[in-house]
């Protein structure tokens, strides 16, 4: 695919892997919005981008009457949007403890916010000779993630989602791209420490299961899963055989993922 004039939608873009993805598909030539729930954030992305090729909107992407608007306004400044990235995310920690209201944030950006989105563009791609429905999830949704059963769950679901997209609109031009890296050098990540036990649990499980990326390696492995077509992006590739180890053998994962738990927390005797 040439981004070259594309019209793209980052949500979540005011900092991290949005804005870095946003930046990537400006300078391959396209139109970009940059959506975030801090405007002043998305604002100071779209400054460092080429004047006219880009505008930022304020606003909560698991609101679907804002991400209508989001559309129309990019479809009435730029054309029709082709490429849409459902970036925005939140770490929910916290297990049985965790409230409603977290559960109910996670699930909201996470996942429902994906659902609400390509409600909206999938018809429009259907009738338009198609588009790509990018979903950035995480190893955890392949996996799981230590001491947050929100970000766990709803991520699980976003990987289902995108399964079920491709399934369902693969054959009928629709591109899905579903994102699943581990460690990224991004705020989602260091504000996992900030969540008590548990998030600490889950800051030391990601950073110490692989590399840390820089959002830009993100950004680059996400452009070329779209040119290339692929559904099932991987900017860590030993997440593959980890998911593989996984399948192979479901029970023996669990017990090595109790005794990875262990070690983190350090249990007497780990």
């Amino acid at each position: 695919m040439d981004f070259d004039g594309e019209v793209a939608v980052v949500t979540g873009a005011g900092k991290g892997i949005g804005a870095a993805i946003a930046r990537a598909l400006s300078v391959q030539g396209a139109k970009v919005v940059v959506a975030d729930l801090d405007g002043a954030a998305a604002s100071e992305v779209v400054n460092d981008l080429p004047k006219g090729s880009a505008f930022a909107a304020e606003g909560d992407v698991s609101d679907e009457s804002f991400l209508q608007e989001l559309c129309d306004r990019a479809e009435r400044e730029f054309g029709p949007v082709s490429v849409f990235v459902a970036n925005a995310g939140v770490i929910g920690a916290g297990g049985l403890d965790a409230s409603e209201g977290v559960w109910d944030l996670s699930l909201d950006v996470n996942v429902r916010a994906h659902i609400r989105a390509a409600k909206i563009l999938i018809p429009k791609w259907l009738a338009n000779g198609g588009g790509h429905f990018v979903s950035i999830a995480s190893a955890a949704g392949l996996l799981t993630q230590l001491g947050s059963a929100p970000y766990s769950v709803s991520k699980h679901a976003a990987v289902a989602f995108a399964e079920w997209l491709a399934v369902t609109y693969g054959d009928r031009g629709i591109g899905v791209h579903c994102v699943c890296p581990m460690g990224v050098n991004t705020d989602l990540l260091n504000d996992a420490q900030l969540g008590g036990d548990e998030g600490e649990l889950a800051f030391k499980a990601v950073t110490t299961a692989g590399a840390v990326l820089d959002p830009a390696d993100v950004a680059e492995a996400v452009l070329e899963g779209i040119r290339t077509g692929t559904f099932l992006i991987l900017p860590h590739p030993e997440v593959l055989e980890m998911y593989r180890a996984k399948s192979a053998d479901y029970d023996r994962w669990i017990g090595g993922m109790r005794w990875y738990q262990k070690k983190l927390s350090g249990s007497p005797g780990e």
